[in-house]
């Protein structure tokens, strides 16, 4: 029996590299993937200046990106076929049923994780944090009434590609902000409830009173 026999599927590097790094936009966040990262900002640049300075309709440059991969690939094929004599492996460009159920799953477990994240942000957390959601949805709207959705979207790759770089090499400064921040607000808000209950009480010692004096 030969040696080939034995090889199971995810034994190949490719699968193995897969296997290492699952979460795909975790490493294009972290930068762990930096060619790839490098061809996103470069694509994305690319499109947002085609669209926005050049004023390229969306369709047409969908079908000039098309004809130029149709006849890369068309040029890429009969060299293959004139060098080797035989047709291109066009096995590694098939999706896999298992990587559909995979990304799936994923789509799902993020969907998921963002309804949970919602209610827990309104009903569970602190107040200080419902305030700063509300506070970044508000600063999001107003972006919207101020630039078009490319543009926002184009600002949204750049920001998701930089902003968590940027706190991860300056992380415990942002730690230590954020917990001087939480503390002033928790002391605020402790102040505020404070006055509150003293404002309840003699509110409730005034109804207490104008009872007791209809009664007599």
């Amino acid at each position: 029996m030969s040696d080939h026999s034995s090889e199971s599927p995810t034994s190949s590097p490719k699968a193995h590299e897969l296997h290492n790094h699952p979460d795909v936009g975790s490493d294009l966040i972290l930068w762990r993937r930096k060619q790839l990262n490098v061809i996103i900002l470069v694509a994305a640049t690319a499109a947002w200046t085609a669209m926005e300075v050049y004023q390229y309709n969306f369709i047409t440059l969908i079908s000039w990106l098309a004809m130029a991969l149709l006849l890369c690939l068309f040029f890429w094929g009969t060299i293959h076929r004139l060098l080797k004599k035989e047709a291109p492996d066009l096995s590694e460009l098939e999706i896999s049923e298992e990587t559909a159920m995979e990304t799936a799953n994923a789509l799902r477990q993020r969907a998921e994780e963002a309804i949970r994240l919602m209610f827990h942000v309104s009903a569970e957390r602190e107040w200080f944090v419902f305030a700063g959601v509300v506070a970044c949805l508000y600063a999001v709207s107003e972006l919207a009434r101020r630039f078009d959705l490319l543009t926002l979207c184009y600002i949204g790759v750049v920001g998701a590609m930089t902003i968590p770089a940027i706190y991860m090499k300056n992380e415990g400064r942002i730690r230590e902000m954020g917990e001087k921040m939480r503390v002033k607000s928790g002391s605020m808000y402790g102040g505020v409830e404070e006055k509150l209950q003293k404002m309840r009480n003699k509110i409730g010692g005034r109804k207490k009173e104008v009872k007791e004096k209809k009664m007599e």
